[in-house]
């Protein structure tokens, strides 16, 4: 709810950017020679990547166990996971999204989404800005809300941190360039596979806080059914159509990517022509997912102490 300091941030970075150091020293040092060299490296950087998340993971919790034990170490836990959640940074991504188009316009809103989509930004209209923005809402709202979450709530701070490591490793090396289809491929592939309940699940979230805010989570349920299989992505159409479902709009379609096109298919069967209307919209059903989650998360644990 608070987010990330930026004055920790200044001080002493964030834990995915010191996930991000190590996975480029692998890159430099590892990804080079054959296909089929580049491929084991690259099983070999997953394999690091895992080890090392968990095993600093479990030093933390050993550590506050014995420092402060009982209460205050899981508070103190808490706190530390919670850096490893996007909630509140996702929200104000694409919240400045809005902004720029009701401020200054399209070109304000290209601005803003440049910073979280990896299209080409520069030929969008303001439908497409807001269907770039509401598409890495909805992606960003498992990869960065859900997922984690999960995985702590599964395997505690470890888990977080494990997660997080094969997530960044997936956004930095995962690609099909050249020099990283065979190297990324291990981070890829695993990425889906960990990400695989946490997009179901985020559809879930997303479906029922349609409810209470009397949008359609039949719409949603629809969508999902008709469209989440046929994205580009295993994962993250899922989220994306029960947003697309809920909100009556369209997503995905046609893009640039390194200057190609792509034809991607439509995911939803409503409007397509959105405005910033339609982002304070998606935001909106974003939070309530959020808040269902948390409090999903609450009478489980009374339930169990009880």
């Amino acid at each position: 709810m608070v987010g990330y300091p930026n004055a920790v941030y200044r001080l002493i970075g964030h834990p995915v950017t010191w996930i991000g150091k190590l996975i480029t020293w692998c890159d430099d040092a590892w990804n080079s020679g054959s296909q089929s060299s580049r491929r084991r490296y690259g099983v070999l950087t997953l394999m690091v990547l895992l080890v090392a998340a968990l095993l600093s993971g479990f030093a933390i919790v050993g550590v506050l166990d014995r420092l402060f034990p009982g209460l205050l170490s899981l508070i103190l836990c808490g706190v530390l996971a919670s850096t490893l959640l996007a909630q509140r940074s996702l929200d104000q991504h694409v919240l400045a999204v809005a902004k720029g188009l009701e401020t200054e316009g399209v070109s304000g809103g290209r601005r803003a989404v440049a910073h979280i989509v990896g299209r080409e930004t520069q030929s969008l209209d303001e439908a497409a800005i807001c269907r770039a923005a509401i598409e890495s809402l909805a992606e960003n709202f498992s990869d960065g809300v859900v997922a984690p979450l999960l995985w702590m709530v599964v395997l505690g701070l470890p888990g977080a941190l494990a997660y997080k490591a094969v997530n960044t490793a997936d956004s930095m090396i995962g690609h099909r360039t050249e020099r990283h289809e065979a190297f990324g491929w291990a981070s890829a592939r695993f990425d889906d596979l960990v990400n695989l309940p946490a997009s179901r699940l985020s559809a879930l979230w997303l479906m029922l806080a349609a409810i209470p805010l009397g949008l359609s989570p039949a719409g949603a349920l629809r969508t999902i059914r008709n469209d989440a299989s046929h994205h580009r992505s295993p994962n993250a159409g899922w989220p994306e159509a029960a947003m697309a479902g809920a909100l009556g709009i369209r997503l995905s379609g046609p893009r640039i990517y390194d200057g190609a096109p792509v034809d991607e298919r439509w995911v939803g069967e409503g409007r397509s022509e959105l405005t910033a209307k339609d982002i304070r919209g998606a935001l909106k059903l974003y939070r309530t997912a959020c808040g269902l989650q948390i409090a999903v998360l609450v009478v489980i644990v009374l339930g169990i102490r009880l």
